[in-house]
């Protein structure tokens, strides 16, 4: 199966809180040139897309939608920048299980984003994402470990 992780697009710097903070005009070009990179690839299904409650992240999920076939949008608290990568991983797994799912995306936020591929893919350092950033990863459910595939840069 196929996981595939986003970090959100730019975002302004300043708003009411950081929940609030509102792409930039750069962070929806980013992110759009980025998922088309993604379906250039191969991926442009989902069987599930779980996007974080910030603006920024709903933001970026609804600038590259229209790239992707998603059957099911779910907005996941636990995916937020202070979100436990141990938790969120058990939840994606039971999900993944439950609902028999072969391609999902998160669309979230640093520092999440890069403990959620050193969790999902055994053996390495969280990497860091830029805005936009996206990693594939081919995952053994039974395993439970998985393989970086690829990974898209703005």
């Amino acid at each position: 199966m196929k996981i595939v992780i986003m970090r959100h697009g730019e975002a302004e710097h300043f708003a009411a809180s950081d929940a609030e903070r509102s792409l930039t005009a750069h962070g929806r070009t980013t992110s759009y040139s980025v998922a088309q990179r993604c379906v250039a690839n191969g991926i442009s299904q989902f069987d599930k897309v779980f996007v974080s409650p910030y603006l920024r992240a709903q933001q970026t999920w609804l600038e590259i939608a229209p790239l992707f076939h998603a059957k099911q949008v779910e907005e996941c608290d636990d995916i937020t920048p202070y979100g436990d990568s141990e938790t969120v991983v058990e939840y994606i797994q039971a999900k993944i299980e439950l609902e028999n799912l072969k391609t999902v995306l998160l669309v979230s936020h640093l520092p999440l984003v890069g403990y959620l591929t050193a969790d999902f893919v055994t053996g390495i350092m969280p990497p860091m994402f830029p805005t936009s950033g996206l990693v594939c990863i081919d995952y053994d459910t039974d395993a439970r470990r998985g393989e970086l595939v690829w990974n898209i840069n703005p």
